[in-house]
Parts: C-alpha cells; structure tokens; sequence
C-alpha cells in the first residue's frame, strides 16, 4: 500500500474514541485506516486555520470518491433498467450524484455533524456532499472495491433512493447545467431579456447560456424560467452528442 500521508500528519488525523465510534456507526464497519477517514471530513477552509497545514483537506479524496460512486451508480442503472436507453441512465445517475441529494444523504448519515469547516455550510451545500464523496475515497483506500460497493448499494442507494419515484420526475435542465459547472470549476451564466412580439400579447423571453463567456445554449419561453430552461437543455444535448 502506497503512503499516502506523512507520519506527522497520521498522528494529527489519529481520531479519538467518540470520532472513530461515529464512523463505525456510520460506515457499519472498524475502519482500518481512521485517518483516512477523518481527513475526508476536513474542509479546506479549516485545513490552514484548524491544522495549520493547507494541504491536509479532503479535495484528493472527493476526487477519488467520485470517480468510484460514478462508476458503482452506473453499473448499478445499467443492471437494473436493461431496457433504457444512455440517456435515460445518465440522467438518472446525475439525479443521484447531484449535490442536492449528497447532501441530504450525508446529513442523514450524521456525515455532515462531524465535517470540519469554516465556512457558513447552509450557503455550501457542496461542503456536505464533497465529505461524503471524500469518505467514499477513504473507504476505496481502506476496505477496496467490493467493501465500497457494498456501502453505496446497501447505505445510499438502499435507503435513501427511491429509483422508481427519481426516475418519474422531471429533469431539472437549469440545475444539471450548474451542478456540471460546479463540478467541472467552470462559471455558468444566463443573459435573458424579454422581446416584444407583435403577434402575441404574452411576453416572450429569449435566454442566453455561457460558459466561460462562450454561448452554448440559446432558449425561449413565455416566462424567463421557462427560457432558461430551454436553454440549459439545448446546451446539455449538445454537450452529450460532442462527448457520445
């Protein structure tokens, strides 16, 4: 097994007995690594200011943890619905991973009372769902592929996903749109502007959606939530024929 953290910093990470009785609860089994586990709950934002180490955040681990819950939701969709389509299986798993729903998972584990932050995490909504993904790394390292598998299919998808009612709902195409952004570090915006229609009385709104200051996506409606969302829509196919 590699070493992935400096002796120093394993003895700063050590967990004391009420921490490691929580991931215990949480995890459902011993971690053999806590200070994995214990370095997926910190926040850069405390990293410096709690640790006086920048480097000693979960990023890393949140990175690993949602290349891991990628690939296990995905091939849990592709068992399960054999006769849809990609499309339907990729936005059903981006209703899965979106951050909305990891962090309602996360609170609902008790993830989100032992996360280590400075800042106002009610307006960060991603704090709660990076812990998360942050522990899925942590598990991957400690307990390897199958053990990990076991927890999202058992601990998430289990108990907190209904895929019948998730798969009846509709797309969000605005909030896919931002979650991709955010995801991906890249700034999303939407120009809308209401222009006057001669044959109708009703207002009509045209949307722009740039990326980076690039339009990707151009949208129309009666109402600017409905323009925006055509929009994000446009931008969304034309995203997924360029990667198919």
């Amino acid at each position: 097994m590699p070493i992935l953290l400096k002796k120093s910093e394993k003895s700063l990470l050590k967990p004391d007995r009420k921490k490691s009785a929580e991931f215990k609860r949480i995890l459902g089994f011993r971690p053999g690594r806590s200070e994995l586990y214990h370095l997926a709950l910190i926040h850069k934002s405390a990293a410096s200011k709690v640790y006086h180490n920048p480097h000693l955040n979960n990023e890393r681990l949140e990175f690993l943890g949602d290349a891991v819950l990628d690939s296990i939701v995905a091939e849990h969709l592709y068992k399960k619905f054999p006769d849809k389509d990609e499309g339907f299986l990729t936005q059903l798993r981006s209703k899965i991973v979106n951050r909305e729903t990891l962090k309602r998972i996360s609170l609902k584990l008790g993830i989100g009372n032992l996360v280590e932050s400075k800042v106002a995490n009610d307006n960060h909504k991603s704090v709660y769902g990076d812990a998360l993904e942050a522990i899925i790394g942590a598990m991957y390292l400690d307990k390897g592929y199958k053990r990990t598998k076991r927890f999202i299919l058992k601990k998430i998808l289990d108990h907190h996903i209904n895929l019948k009612k998730l798969s009846e709902t509709e797309i969000d195409f605005k909030s896919r749109i931002i979650e991709w952004g955010q995801k991906h570090k890249k700034d999303i915006n939407f120009n809308c502007h209401e222009e006057s229609n001669s044959t109708n009385r009703s207002p009509f709104f045209v949307s722009h959606l740039l990326i980076s200051d690039q339009i990707v996506g151009i949208g129309t409606g009666t109402s600017k939530k409905e323009a925006e969302q055509n929009a994000a829509e446009q931008a969304l196919q034309s995203m997924e024929s360029v990667e198919s």
